[in-house]
């Protein structure tokens, strides 16, 4: 029976005993109260029979309804109960089948595995016959050609390393005579071009200057009482006057080519006034200065025009000027300067780049030769601290300083004003050298190429731009020739200072020799 319907009945029965208590005791007291009224109790208790009764059946039914509602659900849980064993019937047949496949697929791996190791065992044989017949075929091999092991790949590194070098100097063979072949013929156009376009003054005398006189007896003047008018004249020039028996001259030497050129040019003056004293030569050498100074602001204004370069600041202008009296390797500076600009503007037009930068850039390239005689650091540092000090370009600034490749160039107008001062340089009868200098060229050149192994001689010739070395054929192949030049050719860019460029010419030779008698 349902607990829920038990309960219902218990609460109805607890309503009719206390309803039916409720009356008995209401009857009771009227009872009591009311002695007349005899057949109270009769109706109480035909109540009270009737609520016991109607109670029962009510009771009755509840149970009645209470195992009906069990038994409805009995059957249900009876029914859930009989599909769930179905289920797990099904379920227990999938695991089953499952197993077995499990177990078929365990015995396939079994087989596999027990076949994996029989081949390995097999494996381990062969490997060990091949081993055996490997040591025996290096035994015979080593027997047959005389060699070791070691030796052998001695000899085949020798041979593979052989192959590289040929095929890498065949590499570098061609690469530098497609180089060429594209680079040369272009190049060598804009240079000729360009040298063919300007032409320039030899190197000349720079450190004395001559000075003519009408006669003999001038130099007694100049010399004056005691040699007062001569040391005068050194004080305020500081120059050295040179009386010899040279006739009807005077010589003047100095290595300040604007202290000669004010001392000159005071001297000839007091030579044609005739009065010369210690007042008259202080007056002469003032005047000279100032002379000097205008020719200087002249020449620079000459120079800019001569080029075509326009709107510098005046005190480069001047000391454009100053280059005049300013040489290096007995080339002078500013005449030196005028070509580089006019060569690099030739070949800024052959290249299509803005001519006038090219000619400004090369025109001040070595602004900074005026002052390094009177300011510390070289020239290269002091024009540019002149360019910026003046508002140039950040392009012409890049090109002062890199036109001897002490940095990067950041334009082709720098590498132009590269090319144009070499050409400038290098080319014949521009500079001079002292006879040290030059042999000293020559003996480290030769050093260089001599310290190479394999090389037998060698000789610097055509005043040190080409260099001739003799290898000995048997340490040097036709391969090493081409590996050898070019690490000489290396070195001698990294190791020396030349104008132009330097020829590396590597000679192999055999000769053989049989006398018939």
């Amino acid at each position: 029976m349902n607990t829920v319907t038990v309960i219902i009945i218990c609460v109805i029965e607890f309503v009719v005993v206390a309803l039916v208590s409720s009356l008995i005791t209401s009857f009771y007291k009227k009872n009591v109260s009311e002695k007349k009224i005899g057949s109270a109790e009769d109706k109480a208790r035909e109540i009270i029979d009737n609520a016991l009764k109607t109670a029962e059946t009510k009771k009755k039914e509840a149970l009645l309804e209470a195992k009906e509602e069990n038994l409805k659900a009995k059957n249900e849980l009876e029914k859930e109960t009989r599909e769930r064993r179905t289920e797990l019937q099904k379920y227990e047949k999938r695991v089953l089948s499952k197993e077995e496949a499990v177990e078929k697929k365990a015995e396939q791996y079994e087989k596999k595995e027990a076949a994996l190791h029989k081949r390995e065992d097999e494996l381990t044989k062969l490997k060990a016959e091949v081993d055996q017949l490997n040591a025996q075929r290096i035994q015979e091999l080593e027997r047959i050609s005389g060699l070791t092991s070691e030796q052998a790949k001695e000899y085949l590194l020798q041979s593979v390393e052989e192959d590289v070098k040929h095929e890498t100097a065949k590499l570098i063979k061609e690469l530098e005579t497609r180089a060429k072949e594209e680079a040369d013929k272009k190049a060598k156009d804009l240079v000729v071009t360009a040298i063919q376009k300007c032409s320039a003054d030899h190197v000349a005398e720079t450190t004395i200057s001559v000075v003519n006189l009408p006669n003999d007896e001038m130099k007694g003047r100049i010399i004056g009482r005691e040699g007062r008018n001569i040391r005068t004249l050194e004080t305020l020039t500081g120059i050295d006057l040179i009386i010899d028996d040279t006739p009807e001259a005077v010589i003047l030497s100095g290595f300040d080519p604007i202290r000669r050129e004010v001392a000159r040019i005071a001297l000839e003056k007091l030579v044609v006034d005739g009065r010369i004293h210690p007042a008259r030569i202080e007056e002469m050498v003032e005047k000279a200065q100032k002379e000097v100074d205008t020719m200087i602001k002249e020449e620079g204004e000459a120079a800019t025009l001569e080029v075509g370069v326009h709107g510098l600041h005046p005190e480069l202008v001047k000391l454009l000027g100053k280059m005049k009296f300013r040489t290096s390797y007995g080339q002078n500076a500013l005449k030196h300067s005028i070509e580089v600009s006019l060569l690099s503007g030739l070949l800024a037009s052959e290249l299509g780049l803005d001519v006038r930068m090219a000619k400004r850039a090369g025109l001040l390239h070595d602004i900074g030769k005026a002052v390094d005689r009177e300011m510390e650091g070289s020239h290269i540092q002091l024009g540019v601290d002149l360019c910026r000090k003046y508002k140039e370009s950040a392009l012409i600034i890049n090109a002062v300083e890199a036109h001897h490749g002490d940095v990067e160039p950041q334009s082709l107008i720098a590498c132009i004003v590269q090319a144009a001062d070499a050409i400038s340089a290098a080319r014949p009868g521009a500079r001079r050298e002292t006879l040290e200098t030059y042999t000293n060229r020559l003996k480290e050149l030769e050093d260089i190429t001599n310290s190479y192994k394999g090389v037998d001689k060698s000789f610097a010739i055509q005043a040190g731009r080409e260099v001739r070395i003799m290898v000995v054929p048997e340490q040097i192949t036709d391969d090493d020739m081409v590996l050898l030049a070019r690490d000489i050719s290396k070195q001698i860019e990294d190791e020396l200072e030349y104008p132009g460029q330097i020829k590396v010419n590597v000679i192999r030779e055999s000769r053989v020799i049989d006398y018939a008698k």
